[in-house]
């Protein structure tokens, strides 16, 4: 019987799991997984009511070399428009799909919906506050980059958002791994986020001053992120100290780069950096494929060892 396996939030995922997707994600980057087509007769549909690149072509093209077909839905394309109940959608795609792949960018519970039938897997594709399969894509870069995850320091500039929390969350499954957050202030990580960290793991402040040094990762993410907009009319004078620029590395001259994109020149992020030597950010965006290829994989129980 095939298993049906959900991914709505890094909490879904034990540690094990965790690390077995990353492991995963870099044997299809580097070319050494099994060959196959482990989804052959599955049928997956991409649903985006928000805009993408790099989710939607990941799991669409994902999904594909996995032997799975697959139908796309766009923000107009349901019922749900004319007054349908998620719930009665969910249990059409649970009578025909095998996966389902969301980008709602609101409440997950509207994910939660859809996965009740446990008929079909669910992976969510960003949520308003948390980006699981981004976290799972960061992971699989650290570990292609550096060869372990364990013991790794990162500091994340810009607003703790949907990408921050997800990476929060998920590097603080690994041993000796630190994450400083410097967000601005009023845009950083919820409470309810920060109450499921450990804190010695995982601490955030509201300036750019006494940066660590010797970090080995500094990351950002764009100032306006999908589906939200700033509460504050000032917001770009609040954000403006927390653009990542060459400064950063005086102190972590050995840092690489990481953005989720899309990137904003001249906002969050300098070109000089993004275009830079030690910018690794579409290395990143390129593993976004091979790590959504180990999610699916996992979401149908078709995981073999990393």
């Amino acid at each position: 019987m095939t298993t049906t396996r959900h991914l709505i939030s890094v909490d879904d995922l034990t540690d094990g799991d965790i690390h077995r997707l990353a492991a995963r994600g870099v044997r299809f980057r580097e070319g050494t997984a099994a060959a196959g087509t482990p989804l052959a007769g599955h049928l997956a549909g991409i649903y985006f009511r928000k805009t993408s690149t790099r989710t939607r072509t990941a799991f669409t093209a994902g999904a594909l070399r996995l032997g799975a077909q697959t139908i796309a839905y766009g923000p107009d394309d349901l019922q749900t428009n004319t007054g349908e109940t998620v719930e009665d959608t969910a249990q059409v795609f649970g009578r025909m799909l095998d996966v389902l792949v969301a980008r709602t960018a609101g409440d997950p519970a509207e994910l939660r919906a859809f996965a009740a039938g446990n008929r079909m897997s669910v992976i969510n594709a960003m949520s308003a506050p948390e980006h699981p399969t981004q976290a799972l894509t960061d992971l699989t870069t650290l570990l292609w980059h550096f060869g372990h995850v364990d013991g790794l320091r990162v500091l994340y500039v810009g607003e703790g958002n949907n990408t921050a929390a997800a990476l929060a969350l998920a590097l603080s499954r690994y041993r000796s791994a630190h994450l400083d957050l410097r967000t601005p202030p009023g845009y950083g990580l919820t409470g309810e986020v920060l109450a499921r960290i450990d804190p010695k793991v995982v601490t955030e402040r509201h300036d750019m001053k006494d940066l660590p040094e010797g970090v080995d990762v500094i990351y950002t993410t764009r100032w306006q992120t999908t589906g939200t907009s700033k509460p504050d009319a000032n917001w770009r004078n609040i954000f403006a100290p927390f653009q990542v620029t060459a400064d950063l590395w005086r102190g972590s001259p050995d840092a690489v780069f990481m953005h989720d994109l899309p990137a904003h020149r001249g906002e969050e992020v300098t070109a000089e950096v993004l275009d830079g030597p030690r910018s690794i950010a579409f290395d990143q965006a390129e593993n976004k494929l091979h790590s959504a290829m180990a999610v699916l994989e996992w979401c149908r129980g078709a995981d073999p060892a990393p």
